[in-house]
């Protein structure tokens, strides 16, 4: 099985940065896609960035400009910096990753694999 890990929340002031990371870890063969979801209290969780195994990413429009996001290949990690925060940033945030595990010698199979959340909180 492949299992996320995350870190890099906290608490932080309006107009602050963060730096969020997620590291993947099990019988990976390839990671075709990762990326970072928010969910607010009483909101549905939303896309805000993806990147492909070959570098293309893609921003929601509330952060174009203020997030990026970047993944090391050989360590199977995904990032998110986030600056200039607002109030409206404040949430759960979550990495996904999308690839293949090798599950025997001979047998792949897909997989999408989620983090436990990280808490990022923008208030003064």
């Amino acid at each position: 099985q492949v299992q996320l890990v995350e870190s890099g929340g906290g608490l932080v002031q309006p107009g602050g940065s963060l730096r969020l990371s997620c590291a993947a870890s099990g019988s990976i063969f390839s990671i075709n896609a990762m990326g970072w979801y928010r969910q607010a209290p009483g909101k549905e969780r939303e896309l805000v960035a993806t990147c492909t195994g070959g570098g293309s990413t893609k921003y929601a429009d509330s952060v174009k400009g203020r997030f990026t996001i970047s993944r090391d290949g050989a360590k199977n990690t995904v990032y998110l910096q986030m600056n200039s925060l607002k109030s409206e940033d404040t949430a759960s945030y979550f990495c996904n990753v999308e690839g293949k595990v090798q599950i025997y010698y001979y047998t792949m199979a897909d997989f999408s694999a989620w983090g436990q959340g990280t808490q990022v909180t923008v208030a003064s």
